[in-house]
C-alpha cells in the first residue's frame, strides 16, 4: 500500500452509514423492532452503560450484569427503556462489540446501541475526506494510513528497539501524500515506535522526508480518542489506559519544543461531545418504539470516577445550563443573585456543532452512578452519602479538563450494576411489566 486511505472511507465504516440517517430508523432491528403498547408503561428516561469494571472484567461477565439485564428485557426480547452502551474502547468496529456483549449478557444488541470512543468523529466533517495518520489497535487499516505502515516506508526513524533496527541503508518511499492530522485512536501496542513517528509528523507538518520545524508554525490537527489513565481488567490493579499514553506524548512534545501539545479535539468520556451522542441515540430508540414520553432524564452507570463519573455531571451541568439560557425567570434571577449578566451561561460553539448534527438535546438531566466493581472500589461497605467517601487527593483526569470535586462526587454508589438499576426504578418509579 503506497498511499493514505482517505479519512472517510474507514470513518463510515466504524461509525456505521446507518448513523446518519435520520433518528427514526436507528434502532429498527433486533431489540428494538415492533411498536409499543399504550398499556405497558412507557419511560422518560435512559440508562448509559459502560463497560468494563460495570458489565465485565476482561473477557469475564461480572455476575451481576445478567441479573440487572433481567430487569431491562422483556419476555418478548425488548428494552423495556432505552439502553446505550459506552465505552472508551476504540479497537474494534461497533458491530463486533454489540455481538460481544450479546454473547456475555444474553440479550439481543445492535450496533445501534454502542458508542466507542471514535464514534463522536463522524462530526468532525472537515476531517473527512483528508489523509490522516491513525495510532491505535484493531481494524486501524480500515480508517487510514497507520503507524507500523509509515514505519515500513521509513525505518531508519524508528530505531529505539535495536532489533527493529534495520541492518542495511535503506531509500525511503517515495510519493507518500502529506499527512494533514492525526487521529489517536487508543494506546498502541509498540509505544516507542508510535511517540517518535508522532512526534515527527508533527514537528515536519506532515512530510516525514523533511527535518524537524519546532518554531516556525502550530503542528497539525491532533484528535484524541478515550483519555483513560487506566482501566479495569483481570489483575486485581487498573492497568494503563489510553491516557497514560497521551501523558507520555503531551510531555515528550514539550520537552523537545517548550510548547504544549494543542488537541483540536477530544473524545469519549468524559468529552461532552460523548455523552450528546449517547443522548441522540437513546431518543432515536425512543422514537421508534414510539414511546410518546420524550426523554429527559439519563443514568450514566459506571466505575471511573474521572471518566464516567466526571463526564456524566460535566454533560449534566451542559444541560442545567441550556435550560438556564431558556428560561428567563432563572436568567433573571441569575441576574439578581450575581448582579451581572456575564454570569449567564451563553451559547458556545459546540452547541452548533451538535444542532447541525444530532439535534438539541431532549434530556434536562444527567444522573451519574458509581459501582464498585472496576476502578473504584472502596473495600468497605458501601456509604449512604456518596459526599463522604470520595477522596481524591490526585487528580487522573486529562491535564486539558480542570479538577472541580463537585465533578467526580457521583449522585448515588451502589454495590454493583444490578443495584443500579433497582435504585434508577426507585428513583423514576417505573415498574416493568
Amino acid at each position: 500500500m503506497t498511499g493514505l486511505l482517505p479519512f472517510y472511507r474507514g470513518l463510515c465504516t466504524l461509525c456505521n452509514r446507518q448513523a446518519r440517517r435520520k433518528a427514526w430508523i436507528v434502532g429498527s432491528r433486533c431489540g428494538f423492532c415492533g411498536t409499543q403498547s399504550s398499556s405497558k408503561p412507557q419511560p422518560n428516561f435512559g440508562l448509559l452503560f459502560d463497560i468494563d469494571g460495570v458489565l465485565v472484567r476482561g473477557k469475564q461477565p461480572i455476575p451481576a450484569a445478567k441479573k440487572a439485564f433481567e430487569k431491562l428485557v422483556d419476555s418478548r426480547g425488548q428494552f423495556v427503556v432505552p439502553v446505550v452502551f459506552v465505552t472508551n474502547a476504540g479497537n474494534c468496529l461497533r458491530q463486533t462489540k454489540a455481538d460481544q456483549l450479546a454473547h456475555i449478557l444474553g440479550v439481543p444488541i445492535t450496533q445501534d446501541q454502542v458508542i466507542l470512543s471514535h464514534s463522536p468523529l463522524r462530526m468532525f466533517k472537515k476531517f473527512h475526506d483528508k489523509c490522516v495518520l491513525v495510532s491505535g489497535q484493531g481494524p486501524v487499516l480500515e480508517i487510514a494510513k497507520n503507524v507500523d505502515m509509515l514505519r515500513e516506508s521509513f525505518p531508519l526513524l524508528d530505531m529505539v528497539d535495536h532489533n527493529r533496527r534495520p541492518k542495511l541503508p535503506s531509500n525511503a518511499v517515495g510519493n507518500l501524500p502529506k499527512v494533514e492530522a492525526v487521529v489517536l485512536f487508543g494506546e498502541p501496542i509498540r509505544w516507542e515506535t508510535h511517540l517518535q513517528l508522532i512526534v515527527d509528523i508533527l514537528l515536519t507538518n506532515g512530510n516525514l522526508s523533511s527535518v524537524h520545524q519546532t518554531q516556525t508554525r502550530p503542528h497539525l490537527p491532533l484528535l484524541a480518542c478515550n483519555m483513560d489513565l487506566m482501566w479495569m481488567a483481570e489483575a486485581h490493579s487498573p492497568r494503563f489506559g489510553h491516557g497514560t499514553f497521551l501523558v507520555c506524548l503531551e510531555n515528550i512534545y514539550k520537552k523537545i519544543t517548550g510548547k504544549d501539545l494543542k488537541y483540536e479535539a477530544l473524545m469519549g468520556k468524559p468529552s461532552e461531545l460523548t455523552y450528546h451522542f449517547a443522548e441522540y441515540l437513546i431518543r432515536s430508540q425512543a422514537m421508534q418504539r414510539q414511546w410518546k414520553h420524550p426523554v429527559t432524564s439519563l443514568y450514566a452507570i459506571g466505575d471511573n470516577l474521572m471518566t464516567d463519573i466526571y463526564g456524566a455531571n460535566l454533560y449534566n451541568r451542559y444541560l442545567e445550563e441550556r435550560v438556564a439560557r431558556k428560561n428567563p425567570k432563572a436568567v433573571a434571577k441569575m441576574v439578581s443573585a450575581t448582579g451581572s449578566a456575564t454570569a449567564v451561561p451563553q451559547e458556545e460553539e459546540g452547541d452548533n456543532l451538535w444542532e447541525s448534527e444530532l439535534a438539541l438535546p431532549s434530556a434536562t438531566s444527567c444522573k451519574s452512578v458509581l459501582v464498585c466493581t472496576g476502578v473504584y472500589n472502596p473495600n468497605v461497605e458501601v456509604p449512604s452519602d456518596a459526599s463522604h467517601c470520595i477522596k481524591e487527593a490526585v487528580f487522573h483526569g486529562h491535564r486539558d479538563f480542570r479538577f472541580d470535586p463537585g465533578l467526580v462526587e457521583p449522585d448515588h454508589i451502589v454495590q454493583d450494576v444490578a443495584e443500579a438499576v433497582e435504585v434508577i426504578f426507585e428513583q423514576e418509579k417505573f415498574v416493568p411489566q
